[in-house]
């Protein structure tokens, strides 16, 4: 969400260099009259501002690809080559991945203390997300900030070279025409669908949804996966609309989608999952999972890493970490999450990966 400091790389990189280098060489071989979009246009893909700051949205949703050409368990604690993913043994049950690859797209970037206008996610940022992904062999990839629908099929292409075919997928975004979201499967993807609300009033403007909701149903096993995923928006700040209301706006209409399916189905096996960047106790992640005491209530899976820490995020330029990526799961699906097994990724590869730290959950 936001680029890593100079020195954030060293100190990160120093003890790893060994991997980072693999990942190196494995790139080089594969209104109220009007309505507005929820970012200011602070950076244009080709135009000047840094990388730190969201794309323009604009109030055009983006044509949906419903599906894209296809062109271990525990983190590891040493730097060591990208394997090759083996098909997940029986008995491992459904692995599904949430991730933030910070910029998978084009954009204006700061790189090697250089400015670079309309340029891709540097390969060696690539060949990490997909080495870090490989290894942990998920069945289901949920990803956020993913770029035009040929960026999805990128990862997806660079993830069957890596071992781990993904052949089935979705794309789908808001009003932002830059940052998108993602899922890549190893099951068919049997149906989509898009939230009946799109547009919320804030002091009294008209707003559409920036990131848009993804929602789509995988079957697997013989058992229905519903995926709900969100990309809530940032922390900073913006001129004209208070960044916190509109979060909480948005994920109010992310939990009406919710309601909406479960009012169809009251035993819908829904994982809402996604980066809401904002932290558990804020008003937008309750306004998601809703109270503890209802029906339709998310559990959200409490997720560790090997050291027994939860924070999925590093804002190098406020140096925070904080938890703000989630995978929330509904009352019927809840008795079949691992919850011993479900973690924080963080292999060696995370910080070279993305500025977030991706998170397995494991369903029996």
């Amino acid at each position: 969400m936001s680029p890593r400091a100079d020195f954030r790389l060293f100190s990160l990189r120093a003890p790893v260099i060994a991997g980072a280098v693999f990942c190196a060489s494995l790139a080089l071989t594969a209104t109220s009259c009007g309505k507005k979009s929820g970012t200011p246009a602070w950076d244009t893909p080709g135009g000047s501002a840094p990388a730190e700051v969201e794309a323009p949205v604009s109030t055009s949703a983006p044509q949906e690809a419903e599906t894209l050409p296809v062109a271990a368990a525990e983190p590891v604690k040493a730097a060591e080559p990208a394997v090759v993913a083996a098909a997940p043994a029986d008995g491992d049950g459904l692995r599904f991945v949430a991730y933030n690859v910070e910029n998978w797209l084009k954009m204006d970037r700061y790189v090697d203390r250089q400015s670079l206008k309309n340029a891709p996610k540097p390969e060696h940022e690539k060949a990490a997300v997909v080495a870090l992904l490989a290894r942990h062999r998920p069945d289901i990839i949920g990803v956020c900030e993913i770029g035009e629908a040929g960026d999805l099929a990128e990862l997806q292409e660079m993830l069957k070279a890596a071992g781990l075919d993904l052949p089935h997928s979705h794309y789908t975004g808001g009003s932002d025409p830059v940052r998108h979201l993602g899922l890549l499967s190893r099951y068919p993807i049997v149906s989509t669908a898009k939230p009946a609300e799109t547009e919320f009033k804030l002091n009294g403007t008209t707003y559409s949804l920036n990131r848009g909701f993804l929602d789509a149903t995988v079957q697997a096993g013989g058992k229905s996966y519903r995926f709900l995923g969100v990309h809530l928006k940032s922390k900073r700040e913006a001129e004209d609309f208070d960044q916190e209301q509109m979060r909480i706006h948005e994920a109010r209409l992310f939990r009406r989608h919710v309601d909406s399916i479960l009012e169809k189905d009251a035993d819908a096996r829904l994982i809402a999952y996604g980066d809401f960047n904002d932290t558990r106790p804020s008003k937008a992640f309750k306004a998601v999972t809703g109270s503890y005491n209802d029906p339709g209530y998310l559990t959200a899976v409490p997720f560790k890493d090997s050291r027994g820490e939860s924070w999925t995020h590093y804002w190098s330029l406020h140096d925070i970490y904080a938890r703000i990526d989630f995978v929330a799961v509904s009352r019927a699906l809840r008795p079949e999450l691992d919850f011993r097994a479900s973690h924080i990724i963080d292999d060696v590869e995370w910080s070279d990966a993305s500025d977030h730290r991706a998170v397995l959950a494991v369903f029996r």
